[in-house]
C-alpha cells in the first residue's frame, strides 16, 4: 500500500515549480529581494487557503470516483489538474472580463499584467452572475444528494428521512433552487437581478446538461466500451463542479494579490493537494470506512452554495464559508468515528479488529 506522503509526491513537485515561477515573477517586477519573498509567501498562502477552504471539494470529488476506473482517475489527476490551473485559474477570469469589458482577451492579458488594479475591478463586478450561476449549480449538487430515493445512510436522520421522502416528487430540488433564485433576485437591483437570474439559470441548466450526459453514459452492462463512457461522463462532471467550487476562492483570492498570475499559481497548487487527496481518500475507502464524512461534505456544498448566493447582496468573508464548512466535516467526521466504534463493539465485543466499510442504515 502506498504510503500517505506518497500521493502527495506529485503535489511537492508542483509546489516548488509555483515557488519558483512566484520567486521569478517578484523579482522580475521589482528587481528587490523583499518582493520575491513576498510574491512567494502569497502564492504559500493562496495555496494553504484554497486547501483548508476545499476539503468538501475533495470528499464530493471523492465520491464520484468511486466508481471510475484507474485510467480516469490518472486522467483526472493529469489532463483535469490543467483544466483547473490553467483553465479555471487562469483561462477563465481572463474570459470573464474579457466579456464584461467587451475587450479581446489578448488585451485583458494585457491589461491583467500591467493594470492589475483595473483588472480586478472588472472580474469583480461580474460577482452576482458568478454567484447566482455557482449557487445554482451546487444548490443541485447538495440536493440532487439529499432527495436521493434510494439513500439510506443518514447521519441526521430527522432531517435527511424527510428529504428523502420529499425526492419522490419529480424535480422537486429543481423547483426549490428556482424559488431560491427568485427570492434572492427581489433582494437585488432591478439590472443586476436580471443578469442574477440568468446566471443562475444557465447554472441549472449546465447542471442538468452534465447530469443528463451523466444518465446517457451510464454502463447498461459491463463491456470495457460501457465503463470507459461512465468514466468519460464521470471526468466532465468533476471537473465542472471543480469550475464552481473556484468561483469564490478566484474572486476572494484579489484580497490578497490583484496579479492574475500570481492568484493562478497559488490556487493551482491549493488544486493539486485537492486532488492528491481526492485519490488518497479513493484508494484508502475513506467515505467506505467513515459513514457519514461525504454527508457533511454535501452539507458543506450546500452551505456554499448559499453563501454565494448571499453572496451578491451582502459581503459574506471567506473565513465564515471555509469555518462554516470545516465545522460541518469536522462533526461528520466525528459522528462516523462514534458509528464505527460502535459497530467493531456490536460486531466484535473483546475489542478486536476493525471492519473496513459500511455504514448505519437509516432506522
Amino acid at each position: 500500500m502506498r504510503t500517505t506522503l506518497a500521493y502527495f509526491k506529485g503535489s511537492f513537485w508542483f509546489t516548488a515549480v509555483c515557488l519558483a515561477l512566484a520567486a521569478f515573477l517578484g523579482w522580475y517586477e521589482r528587481g528587490t529581494v523583499a518582493n520575491m519573498v513576498g510574491t512567494v509567501l502569497i502564492v504559500a498562502l493562496l495555496g494553504v487557503l484554497e486547501v483548508s477552504l476545499s476539503f468538501d471539494n475533495a470528499v464530493v470529488n471523492a465520491t464520484v470516483m468511486r466508481e471510475m476506473t484507474e485510467i480516469w482517475r490518472h486522467r483526472f489527476l493529469t489532463w483535469g489538474m490543467a483544466i483547473a490551473v490553467f483553465g479555471m485559474r487562469f483561462l477563465f477570469p481572463v474570459a470573464v472580463v474579457s466579456v464584461v469589458a467587451k475587450i479581446g482577451p489578448i488585451e485583458t492579458v494585457r491589461l491583467a499584467a500591467f493594470d492589475p488594479a483595473e483588472y480586478a475591478r472588472l472580474l469583480t463586478s461580474a460577482h452576482v452572475a458568478l454567484g447566482a450561476f455557482g449557487g445554482a449549480f451546487l444548490g443541485m449538487v447538495c440536493l440532487k444528494y439529499f432527495f436521493d430515493t434510494e439513500k439510506e445512510v443518514h447521519w441526521i436522520g430527522l432531517v435527511e428521512r424527510q428529504l428523502v421522502r420529499l425526492g419522490k416528487f419529480e424535480a422537486v430540488e429543481l423547483a426549490l433552487v428556482l424559488l431560491a433564485l427568485y427570492g434572492f433576485s427581489r433582494m437585488l437591483p432591478a439590472g443586476e437581478a436580471h443578469e442574477f437570474l440568468v446566471a443562475g439559470i444557465f447554472g441549472l441548466v449546465t447542471f442538468i446538461a452534465v447530469d443528463a450526459v451523466g444518465e446517457f453514459m451510464k454502463p447498461e452492462e459491463t463491456g470495457v466500451q460501457d465503463i470507459h463512457r461512465a468514466g468519460m461522463a464521470g471526468f466532465l462532471y468533476l471537473n465542472v463542479l471543480d469550475a464552481s467550487f473556484s468561483f469564490d476562492g478566484v474572486i476572494g483570492a484579489f484580497a490578497l494579490t490583484n496579479e492574475l498570475f500570481v492568484i493562478a499559481l497559488g490556487l493551482g497548487v491549493g488544486a493539486m493537494f485537492v486532488r492528491s487527496l481526492t485519490i488518497l481518500l479513493v484508494d484508502r475507502g475513506t467515505l467506505e470506512s467513515y459513514a457519514y464524512l461525504e454527508h457533511g461534505a454535501f452539507y458543506a456544498v450546500g452551505a456554499l452554495a448559499l453563501f454565494m448566493l448571499l453572496g451578491t447582496i451582502v459581503e459574506v468573508p471567506q473565513a465564515v464559508t471555509g469555518l462554516v464548512g470545516a465545522v460541518l466535516i469536522g462533526l461528520s467526521f466525528w459522528s462516523s468515528v462514534r458509528e464505527l466504534r460502535r459497530r467493531v463493539a456490536g460486531a466484535n465485543p473483546s475489542g478486536a479488529g476493525l471492519p473496513v466499510g459500511g455504514g448505519s442504515r437509516a432506522n
